[in-house]
């Protein structure tokens, strides 16, 4: 029996055939670079291969919309605009006509060279889109190669390097009983995906070099290496994120007792659909929901979550050569409202620097970019850029229920300096007659100057919204970013509890309501500590929305921080 480890990226247990899924070749470097004596006929090999890949990404496109919603078909509609565009396209005509490449190489060269940017950025979501542009390639390519599709024939645990978009699609989801990867992120399409077909999904999964291997074995440490896996069993638990390859009697019967305890669990949760988060002493919390894309709203109402407690904008100016336009902004951040329909989104603003660059801003160089210009600091640097912002919001605010609020805040001086933008924003929409409202204003307290200054800060705004994460790294000096740090950065460390009590302390003696987007939100071991701090609402990812419901229901922790008038604002907003 071999024993590894991986994320969770969609909860579930199950037990199951493996069915090893060989990568696609989507670049050259994994492929034997082939030439042509016959540009012309290469050229003509594209058109039909190009046309072919339409086909496919139509039949896509029907079969997503059918099985998943409109939200998700739009994946495959972008890569059915990829094969139109010019980008692509005629830089593989002239690939072929200048370097005598056969249309598999001159395909794989392009997607390779063109994903390279995106795969550059330290950012899930961006990486997500060099995926796309290496799937469609890598589909033009294999369909000028004559490679069939695969074809599922039985229920199967699918183990495999990574998984593209149509990949996932294509195949017959209900013969998949689980997935687990090598690589991956939460963001990647094959993620968003398995959450909306509930199928359990481990990424970034220790898979063996070969089956001789114990459970203190090393993992394969790149493809090439790992043994495959076809034909044999695994038990995989997408829960705590551990998996078993070939398991024994008392493993399998552990894994099956699991895997009965966690449906149990989700048909409890279910029932909850509907109902307030209600602690058995009475205090109640909002449950709302995370999400970084548009595409993620569904997630958010298929787990009834009460709101969004934290939509990140930055997804709209990553991975481009210019910032987005107003009218990009107000229709992204307009449909999330409206699709919302009346509950609350509240919307950070710009979170740009860290680990989150654009090249357009042409920032300088930063030693410790985590301290430098980044968030609110690099907005007040860039009045305009903000500005567009602010108006999009503003603007998208008359259609929905919309809130905002600041990042990285420190000091009283940036929220006086902000709040002096929206007044000015505020007075050029209604000079030019543009339908806005002004939405609610809120900062994140992420910073120890900030928490300290609560008091004070909870007199200029609205709400409260603590970002656990980087509150924890500013607070412990540990880089989260750091895996050697790990023992460092302890998220129930002493001080970051204290800290969230003073902030929640301070927010009800203002009269205002104070909530949690962080991961921390999720800790199950910190829900009865958050019901006693007092906490008005707790964002966390889409599907622990009920879970989380579930254990504020069940907590007899009491609350020492009420105040109704604090949630009486939240649910009024």
């Amino acid at each position: 029996m071999y024993q590894g480890k991986g994320r969770c990226a969609c909860a579930g247990v199950t037990v199951g055939k493996i069915l090893h899924i060989i990568t696609p070749v989507t670049s050259t470097s994994e492929a034997a670079v082939t030439y042509t004596q016959d540009k012309d006929q290469e050229l003509q090999l594209l058109e039909q291969a190009l046309e072919q890949s339409r086909q496919e990404l139509d039949a896509l496109i029907d079969k997503a919309q059918a099985e998943l919603g409109a939200e998700q078909a739009e994946i495959f509609e972008i890569h059915r605009m990829m094969l139109d565009d010019p980008d692509i396209c005629d830089n593989i005509r002239d690939t072929i006509q200048n370097e005598l490449l056969t249309v598999s190489c001159a395909a794989l060269k392009v997607g390779e060279q063109q994903a390279a940017e995106f795969a550059q950025l330290d950012d899930d979501y961006m990486k997500a889109r060099a995926a796309d542009i290496k799937d469609v390639t890598a589909r033009i390519a294999r369909n000028a190669r004559g490679e069939k599709s695969l074809v599922l024939t039985e229920n199967v645990v699918l183990v495999a390097d990574d998984l593209q978009p149509s990949q996932t699609v294509a195949l017959d989801r209900s013969k998949i009983l689980g997935i687990l990867l090598r690589h991956g992120t939460q963001n990647s399409h094959a993620s968003i995906l398995a959450r909306t077909m509930n199928i359990p999904l481990i990424i970034n999964a220790q898979l063996p070099i070969s089956l001789n291997e114990r459970s203190e074995g090393a993992p394969a440490a790149d493809a090439d290496s790992v043994c495959d896996l076809s034909g044999h069993t695994v038990a995989l638990n997408a829960v705590d994120g551990t998996f078993y390859i070939d398991p024994d009697a008392e493993t399998t019967q552990r894994i099956q007792a699991v895997q009965a305890e966690f449906a149990a669990a989700r048909a409890r949760q279910e029932k909850l659909k509907g109902q307030p988060a209600i602690s058995k002493h009475g205090h109640r919390i909002m449950t709302f929901a995370n999400i970084g894309q548009v595409d993620d709203v569904e997630q958010v109402l298929a787990n009834d979550a009460e709101g969004i407690g934290l939509f990140r904008s930055e997804f709209l100016y990553l991975g481009r050569s210019t910032p987005p336009t107003e009218e990009e902004q107000f229709k992204a951040y307009a449909k999330v409202a409206s699709t919302m329909n009346g509950k609350l989104v509240i919307i950070r603003t710009l979170d740009i620097g860290a680990d989150k660059k654009v090249d357009y801003f042409d920032l300088p160089h930063e030693e410790n970019p985590a301290l430098g210009l980044r968030a609110l600091r690099l907005c007040l640097f860039m009045p305009e850029i903000f500005k567009t912002q602010l108006r999009a919001i503003f603007r998208a605010a008359a259609r929905g229920n919309i809130a905002m609020m600041f990042p990285m805040v420190t000091r009283l001086k940036e929220v006086e300096r902000v709040l002096k933008i929206c007044d000015e924003v505020e007075a050029e929409l209604k000079a030019n007659q543009v339908e806005y409202k002004r939405p609610k204003i809120g900062i994140m307290i992420e910073t120890p100057a900030a928490a300290i200054l609560s008091r004070s800060l909870a007199e200029h705004v609205d709400f409260f919204s603590i970002g656990t994460n980087d509150l924890n790294q500013y607070t412990t000096a540990c880089d989260r970013q750091n895996e050697n740090l790990a023992d460092y950065s302890d998220p129930h460390h002493e001080a970051v509890i204290e800290l969230l009590r003073i902030i929640a302390q301070n927010a009800h003696a203002a009269g205002i309501p104070v909530g949690i987007c962080g991961e921390l939100a999720a800790d199950p071991e910190l829900t009865d500590t958050f019901i006693e701090m007092g906490f008005d609402e707790l964002s966390v990812s889409p599907g622990a929305v009920l879970a989380l419901r579930e254990r504020i229901c069940n907590s007899e922790a009491q609350c020492l921080n009420p105040c109704p008038a604090a949630l009486d604002k939240l649910q009024a907003h």
